[in-house]
């Protein structure tokens, strides 16, 4: 039973409600001025109690129905909340994005959020911002992802916007990017030592290191930023270089083994440095495309070609991964360097080109050798003359491909009106005083038809027809072929 009481005397002070909840805790709640409206809210908190605690109505299902009713800027400051063990730049796009939906769709709260409205809001932002297909699919994953959180937080039952297919990004490649070749990026490191002024606040020297620790690690431009001397173990038997998870894309820890040019320059670069200063500071920050893009026009690299642009990254991860393949390893192994989570997101890093295709076709075996053919056949003869006395009607000569016999028939002869049912079979259809023999013998078969035969004992020739001769035909007659 539920106890109303006041706090204070007094007759504008509100009546107080002491009640048990289904979980057995008690609870207080505020209720009005007025006596009689306070029991009925008593009497109603106590009626919902018991229902709850008889399974009539679900807890869960409720909070999820309160919920989804709430302000959906509640939902999106705590979710934005949720992101702050990320990049701020991370947190700062995906929160963006999710507003720019929820604002454009005119959504309220959860209950509003459907499908429809928000293909409908993405085609119309394509076409009025000119967002490529991989910018509107970064839209699609930011507002799933909120949804996916909601459910994992009992904010919701379901994902609304479940199944809403992503844009074929390869349909609409605003940038594409292409790999350069190992004397492309040597190329690269000499102008930028020899080039004598300094871009985005680097000189020469330091952007030439920068530029062979990322073709030869592989490490994105953040990480780059993050190397220190105390990232460097080179008293190993195998020299390493650490990423610590706070700088990795993928926040875990990646110990990478260094390429023996690379530890081998490195003692010379970290001499005199504090162990505990970065070697790059400030280049996450950088616009390190610039960078790429005057060294390589000194030496008549082109930066933008038909095969696509050759910045930073492109340089960097993509001619690494590229490299490590046509150098023979295998793509697990390419994988695993690249610290991708799948071999697929490394084949996107893969530039291989036609000249690379026919390279990897010529290392195939061969079956043939210097004086043998890979399939031997023997040497087809030209067809003999026409016996003497053969007549002009008999047209056609031909030859089997492997016996190489003359007028080859290949079904067993049964017994005499088998092969005389041969020689004429449209006779019973009263052709025969129009039809003419193909050969003198009668043994002579087309590629491709198999001699008729009612017989199904009978076996039949399997030869080729590879040759037709043509001889003079006589005036007389008046067909070859029977219908």
């Amino acid at each position: 039973m539920a106890a109303i009481f006041k706090r204070r005397p007094g007759r504008n002070e509100p009546y107080v409600i002491q009640y048990v909840d289904h979980l057995g805790k008690r609870r207080t709640r505020k209720g009005f001025t007025d006596k009689g409206l306070t029991e009925e809210l008593a009497g109603k908190l106590e009626s919902e109690a018991r229902l709850r605690s008889t399974g009539m109505i679900d807890p869960s299902q409720e909070r999820i129905a309160q919920q989804r009713a709430t302000s959906i800027e509640l939902h999106v400051t705590a979710f934005q909340e949720s992101l702050s063990d990320n990049t701020p730049k991370y947190v700062k796009q995906t929160s963006g994005r999710i507003r720019k939906i929820v604002t454009g769709c005119g959504f309220v709260s959860l209950a509003c959020f459907e499908t429809e409205p928000v293909q409908a809001f993405l085609r119309r932002l394509r076409k009025e911002e000119g967002l490529g297909h991989r910018t509107c699919n970064h839209y699609l994953q930011a507002i799933d992802a909120f949804c996916n959180w909601c459910v994992a937080t009992k904010r919701l039952a379901a994902n609304p916007l479940a199944g809403m297919e992503r844009l074929n990004a390869a349909m609409d490649v605003r940038h594409p990017r292409r790999a350069l070749t190992a004397e492309e990026v040597a190329k690269l490191v000499s102008s930028a030592r020899s080039s004598g002024v300094a871009i985005q606040c680097y000189s020469g020297e330091e952007r030439a290191r920068i530029y062979l620790i990322s073709y030869l690690s592989g490490l994105r431009r953040g990480e780059i930023a993050s190397l220190k001397p105390l990232s460097f173990d080179l008293k190993s038997p195998t020299p390493t270089l650490t990423v610590e998870a706070a700088c990795s894309k993928h926040r875990r820890k990646d110990v990478l083994p260094l390429h023996p040019d690379l530890s081998a320059m490195l003692p010379a670069w970290l001499r005199g440095h504090p162990r505990n200063a970065k070697l790059f500071p400030g280049l996450e920050k950088r616009r390190t495309w610039l960078m790429v893009k005057r060294d390589l026009e000194r030496v008549g690299i082109p930066y933008r070609n038909d095969e696509g642009i050759a910045d930073f990254h492109a340089a960097g991860r993509h001619s690494h991964i590229t490299e490590l393949l046509r150098s023979g390893v295998s793509l697990p192994e390419a994988r695993e360097l690249a610290r991708h989570s799948d071999v697929n997101m490394t084949m996107r890093y893969t530039h291989i080109g036609l000249q690379d295709q026919a390279e990897a076709i010529a290392h195939l075996p061969s079956a043939v050798s210097a004086d043998q053919k890979l399939v031997s056949e023997p040497a087809i003869e030209p067809n003999p003359p026409l016996p003497e006395g053969t007549p002009k009607e008999a047209a056609l000569q031909m030859r089997c491909r492997f016996c190489s016999a003359t007028g080859h028939w290949g079904s067993t002869v049964v017994n005499e009106a088998s092969d005389q049912k041969r020689l004429n079979p449209c006779e019973s259809k009263g052709l025969g005083n129009e039809s003419r023999q193909l050969s003198k013998t009668g043994k002579v078969e087309a590629a491709g038809i198999e001699p008729a035969c009612r017989d199904r004992w009978t076996q039949t020739s399997t030869c080729v027809v590879v040759e037709f001769r043509f001889a003079e035909r006589s005036a007389s007659s008046t067909r070859l072929f029977s219908r």
